[in-house]
């Protein structure tokens, strides 16, 4: 007990009471006094406990009042946070409780002060946090803390998806998907009308195209993006691709098909004569004449020659289809301005032959059987600050010295996969242009394809895989911030 004769006169000054010195000793006595004694005890132990009643009292209210802010949540998307009591500095907290986040998808956990759960419904919403700290009674009643939680709306919900005007002359169909032998490969291709165009209605400007010419043994898959700010592109992109199987279908005959063959079968052994005589002579002073070299240089001039004149046909002919269309229809060509790439590939005995054509901001890549080698086929119109796509329907790529770049040409054992795809996929997946450069990204983006993203949406590469082309279309749905334009991406594998 703390001094009893200095709390006396500490109670007794208090009331303005002054104990004379002639009273002394009656003020010890009655110090002393065992009745009065025991009095004092009860009063300080009253006073203890009020101390102890208004500093749990304050720390309940400081708790109360501390801002603490909960993560935001999305609905349909998974959602996790730890309530840290101790970095929070709530170590005192001895017993947690949320009330009603079952309303909103979310549950919590009192030993691992975890919230979590699928939001099922957004708002700005108010929920409660019943605790009790130590030093409160086991039974005594809980306190109760409001927290701001936040659930935003699925952003894909904020997105109208309003039917184009089937009535238009130039419809065509929102989202298309299918699949298909083509040679003794198979093709799964798909091709979705963009959340921005979906939003106020308008058309799919993308479109594709594909055949297998049972007679050559050539294949032909074409791809093309209609520019947004070209009224009829959508047309423009639909004629383009099929053009390009109508070019082929008249014009890439047996005799024709057949000289390439040729052309290309004296390459592949001339390419594995110089790698013999190399091995042979890699002794020899390496600035001698090889004769082979020359001869393959030839055949490559020859084959250059061929790509250039049959492809780089095809990319007029449907030039002019275009401008054909558009004098018809009296109207401007630029109104159809689209995109356009395209790939003939052919299986040989010593592998597969891939030529291809691009103009515009489309990429065509090829990956090797065990995904350790890839070519980009083209390179993209995009413009050093953007805005530099070249499209089809103008004259002037014909003329461009640039023109004889846009051809692609590979030898190859065997491939995994040939994509052909449109800006709406590759803005999204690869970000930017040097990402389509890396072999790593191409891998990371099959890996997607096979369900490696936040939605767990997978495509199974097996013929007998009866839903692949609702899981392409599914998994085009994907959600990328800012990335909304129309999506197409034609796989071969």
């Amino acid at each position: 007990m703390p001094n009893v004769k200095a709390y006396f006169e500490k109670l007794f000054s208090a009331h303005g009471i002054e104990i004379p010195s002639k009273r002394e000793k009656m003020f010890q006595n009655f110090i002393e006094n065992e009745e009065n004694r025991t009095k004092i005890k009860t009063i300080l132990e009253l006073q203890n406990t009020i101390m102890k009643n208004w500093k749990l009292d304050t720390r309940i209210r400081d708790i109360i009042e501390q801002q603490i802010q909960i993560p935001n949540g999305t609905v349909g998307k998974k959602y996790e946070t730890k309530l840290d009591f101790i970095k929070l500095g709530l170590d005192d907290i001895i017993y947690s409780d949320f009330i009603g986040l079952e309303e909103y998808g979310l549950k919590y956990d009192n030993e691992s002060e975890i919230i979590n759960g699928t939001p099922i419904k957004n708002g700005d919403f108010k929920v409660k946090l019943n605790f009790r700290i130590s030093g409160e009674e086991e039974d005594s009643i809980l306190n109760e803390k409001t927290f701001n939680l936040i659930i935003n709306a699925d952003p894909k919900s904020l997105w109208k998806d309003i039917e184009s005007n089937q009535e238009d002359p130039f419809w065509k169909a929102d989202n298309v998907s299918e699949f298909q032998s083509i040679g003794d490969k198979n093709i799964v291709v798909a091709s979705r009308r963009g959340r921005s165009h979906a939003n106020v209605g308008s058309f799919r400007d993308d479109d594709y195209s594909f055949k297998h010419l049972e007679e050559t043994g050539w294949s032909i898959v074409s791809v093309s993006d209609g520019a947004g700010s070209a009224k009829f592109s959508r047309k423009g992109s639909e004629i383009a691709c099929k053009e390009v199987i109508h070019y082929f279908e008249n014009k890439l005959t047996n005799e024709l098909s057949l000289q390439f063959d040729t052309l290309v079968s004296d390459l592949n052994k001339e390419n594995n004569k110089v790698v013999l005589e190399s091995e042979a002579k890699e002794n020899e002073d390496n600035e001698v004449e090889n004769l082979a070299d020359i001869k393959t240089e030839t055949t490559k001039s020859k084959i250059g020659k061929f790509i250039y004149n049959n492809l780089g046909g095809c990319a007029k002919w449907v030039h002019n289809k275009l401008e054909e269309f558009a004098n018809l229809n009296e109207t401007y060509i630029k109104d159809f301005h689209s995109t356009l790439i395209f790939t003939l590939f052919k299986k040989y005995d010593f592998g597969y032959v891939v030529l291809t054509f691009g103009v515009g901001d489309c990429p065509i890549g090829i990956l090797n059987k065990d995904l350790t080698e890839f070519k980009l086929m083209n390179w993209l119109d995009v413009g050093e600050f953007g805005g530099g796509t070249r499209f089809i329907t103008m004259p002037e790529i014909f003329t461009s010295d640039k023109f004889v770049t846009r051809f692609g040409f590979k030898i190859i054992d065997d491939f995994s996969y040939l994509m052909l795809m449109t800006d709406g996929i590759y803005d999204a997946k690869f970000v930017v242009e040097a990402n389509l450069e890396k072999l790593e990204k191409w891998k990371e983006f099959i890996a997607d394809l096979k369900g490696e993203n936040e939605d767990n949406a997978a495509v199974e590469f097996n013929v007998s895989n009866e839903e692949i082309t609702n899981q392409l279309a599914n998994w085009m749905d994907f959600w990328s911030p800012g990335n909304h334009d129309d999506r197409t991406l034609a796989i071969v594998f």
